[in-house]
C-alpha cells in the first residue's frame, strides 16, 4: 500500500474520531427542540434559544422549520443539525416524539452513533419512551439519558432511577447528581469530581445558565438539608453500584444520567461535555454481506430521508445521507447501489435545520444534504470502488387508509406531484386501488396524524385543497397475484398496490377478519 493511501486512510480515520453523531429521541412534549436549541446554544452557534417559554411562545425552534411545526408547536419531522464545539464536529439528529411518526424516528435511529434520551422529571416512563429504549436495545446504540425539566415539580431522583433499571432492564448510572428535589433545582453534583456547580436560570432564560462551582462547605452552609440529602442519595448510589462502566455503555447495558432543564439551559453545558467524552464516534458499519465496511475505506453512505420545499423559494428536494466510509468530495462521482449507475454529487451541502450552506467534504458519522437527487430513494446505498449494500430500513404496517381526492380539477397535476412527493418522502404510503383509479389514491399511515401534514403540506406547499374519506381497514398484509384472485370473492377485503415498490397489500377490518380468511384458504399467501 502506499505512502499516499495510508496517508489518506489515516487522515480519514481521524476526522471520524472527531465526529459526534446522535439523535435526541424521547416521548412528546418531553423537550426534544428546546434541547436541541440549547445544545446549539452552548455550542455558540445560535445567539439565543428560541423555545424559552414553551409552546405558546416559542419564537421558532431552529430544527422545527415547517410551517404546521411553528403553527401547532410540535415536531412532526426530523432535522438534522450539523456544528462545532470544541474541535469536535456534531452531527445532532432531532426527532418526532409523536408514536404516529415512529417510523421516520427508528430510520433516524439507523443513522446514528448515539442517543440522547429525554425523560421528563414528572412523568417518568411514557408508553414512547418505552419503546425507543428498546429500539436502542435492539440495535445495540448507546444510550444517555438527562432527565429533563428538574426545575418543575416531578418525582424523585432515587424513584427515576428504580423506574428506568426495573421497567427498561438498563442499569442507570448518575454522572450528576441533583442538589434539591424536582422544582427546587440548586445545581448539580458531578459524581466522578465530586464537584457541584450552582446553576441558575439567566434572565429571560433565553441565554446560558450562569453557574457558579462552590466548595463542599459553602454548598452546605448554603443549602443545608437539600445538600445533606442529595450526599445521603449519593451514598446509597455508591452502595448499588451505579458508577459508570465505558463498556456496559457502549454495550447498550447501561445508561448515564444526567438532570437539568432544557428550557432554562441548566445542565446543557454538563450533557454536551459528556457526549464529546463518552459518546462513541462513528466505527466499522455492518453490511448486508455480513462483513463490517470500514470508516478508513473508500467511500459509501445510505439515504435515510428525503424531504422536499424546505426552502420555499427553491421548492427542492433534499436526500439526506449519513456518510458511513471514506472521504465524500463534493462533485465526485459514486454509484448508486440499488441501481448500479453513475451518479453526480454536485449539489451537497451541509444542514442545519432549515438553513443550507455548500460543502466541499464530508466524513464518516457526517450528514449531508444532496439537492435534488431525485433519483435517490429511502434506503439506498451510495459508493464508490467496491460495492457495498447495508440493510434495509425499518418499515412499519399501515394501520390506518384514506382515500384522498381534490375536486378543483384544475390543480389535477399539482395533486398528483404533491402525492408522488409525500410517497418519495416516506410521509405516507401512496396505495393504488383499481376500484377508485389514479384520481383517488389511497393513504396508509402508521397514525392519523399523518393525514394531518400530508393534507397540509398538498395545501401549503401545491396549493392543493383535498378530501379524505377514511376506509374501514386496520390490517395490511403482502400477497401475490394468486392471493388478489382468491380475494376477489372475499367481502369486507381488498387488495391494493403500493405505489413505491408494486407490492401488493391485501387490506382487512381486523386480524379476526384475517385469520378467518386465511382459515379458509391454505394456500393463500399473506405476510405481515
Amino acid at each position: 500500500m502506499s505512502q499516499n493511501v495510508l496517508a489518506s486512510s489515516a487522515g480519514v480515520a481521524a476526522q471520524a474520531g472527531r465526529r459526534r453523531t446522535f439523535a435526541v429521541i424521547s416521548h412528546p412534549d418531553a423537550g426534544k427542540s428546546t434541547m436541541t436549541e440549547a445544545l446549539a446554544l452552548h455550542a455558540r452557534v445560535i445567539g439565543q434559544a428560541g423555545a424559552v417559554h414553551g409552546k405558546g411562545d416559542r419564537r421558532g425552534v431552529v430544527s422545527d422549520w415547517m410551517a404546521m411545526e411553528q403553527e401547532r408547536g410540535i415536531s412532526v419531522t426530523s432535522a438534522a443539525l450539523q456544528f462545532s464545539y470544541q474541535d469536535v464536529v456534531i452531527n445532532l439528529l432531532d426527532t418526532p416524539g409523536h408514536a404516529d411518526f415512529s417510523e421516520d424516528t427508528y430510520r433516524v435511529l439507523t443513522a446514528v452513533d448515539s442517543a440522547v434520551m429525554l425523560l421528563d422529571a414528572a412523568k417518568g416512563l411514557e408508553p414512547q419512551t418505552l419503546k425507543l429504549f428498546e429500539v436502542c436495545r435492539q440495535r445495540s446504540i448507546p444510550v444517555i439519558t438527562f432527565i429533563n425539566k428538574w426545575d418543575r415539580p416531578g418525582h424523585d431522583a432515587l424513584a427515576l432511577m428504580d423506574e428506568i433499571e426495573e421497567r427498561i432492564g438498563l442499569k442507570p448510572t448518575p454522572l450528576t447528581w441533583p442538589v434539591g428535589i424536582a422544582g427546587h433545582f440548586r445545581g448539580v453534583i458531578d459524581r466522578r469530581t465530586e464537584v457541584f456547580t450552582r446553576m441558575q436560570r439567566s434572565p429571560g432564560g433565553a441565554d446560558l445558565a450562569i453557574e457558579e462551582e462552590m466548595s463542599p462547605e459553602a454548598a452546605a452552609e448554603l443549602y443545608g438539608a437539600d445538600w445533606e440529602t442529595a450526599n445521603e442519595e449519593l451514598q446509597l448510589l455508591a452502595m448499588t453500584g451505579a458508577d459508570f462502566d465505558d463498556k456496559e455503555f457502549l454495550a447498550a447495558r447501561s445508561t448515564p444520567v444526567l438532570f437539568g432543564a432544557a428550557v432554562a439551559n441548566l445542565g446543557v453545558r454538563q450533557l454536551l461535555n459528556v457526549l464529546l467524552e463518552l459518546a462513541p464516534p462513528p466505527s466499522a458499519r455492518p453490511t448486508v454481506s455480513g462483513t463490517d465496511k470500514p470508516v478508513d475505506s473508500a467511500f459509501s453512505g445510505f439515504v435515510f430521508k428525503i424531504q422536499a420545499n424546505m426552502n420555499r423559494t427553491h421548492r427542492d428536494q433534499v436526500a439526506f445521507v449519513r456518510v458511513c466510509s471514506g472521504r465524500f468530495e463534493r462533485g465526485m462521482l459514486v454509484t448508486h447501489g440499488d441501481t448500479g449507475r453513475p451518479f453526480t454529487t454536485k449539489y451537497a451541502q451541509q444542514i442545519f435545520g432549515q438553513g443550507r450552506d455548500t460543502i466541499d467534504e464530508a466524513f464518516p458519522g457526517d450528514v449531508i444534504g444532496l439537492v435534488n437527487a431525485t433519483a435517490l430513494g429511502i434506503g439506498d446505498t451510495l459508493y464508490v470502488s467496491e460495492p457495498v449494500k447495508y440493510p434495509a430500513l425499518p418499515s412499519f404496517p399501515p394501520e390506518h387508509f384514506a382515500v384522498v381526492s381534490t375536486s378543483d380539477t384544475a390543480a389535477f397535476k399539482r395533486f398528483r406531484r404533491g402525492i408522488e412527493q409525500l410517497d418519495g418522502e416516506g410521509v405516507v404510503q401512496v396505495l393504488r386501488s383499481d376500484q377508485r383509479g389514479d384520481q383517488s389514491p389511497v393513504l396508509a399511515a402508521v397514525g392519523p396524524m399523518q393525514f394531518e401534514v400530508a393534507t397540509h403540506r398538498l395545501e401549503a406547499e401545491f396549493g392543493v385543497k383535498t378530501q379524505l374519506n377514511h376506509l374501514p381497514y386496520e390490517v395490511a398484509a403482502r400477497t401475490d397475484e394468486a392471493g388478489r384472485e382468491i380475494l376477489r370473492t372475499e367481502s369486507n377485503v381488498e387488495v391494493m398496490t403500493r405505489v413505491r415498490d408494486g407490492a401488493l397489500l391485501a387490506l382487512f377490518p381486523h386480524r379476526w377478519r384475517m385469520r378467518s380468511v386465511a382459515g379458509r384458504h391454505p394456500d393463500l399467501r399473506l405476510d405481515d
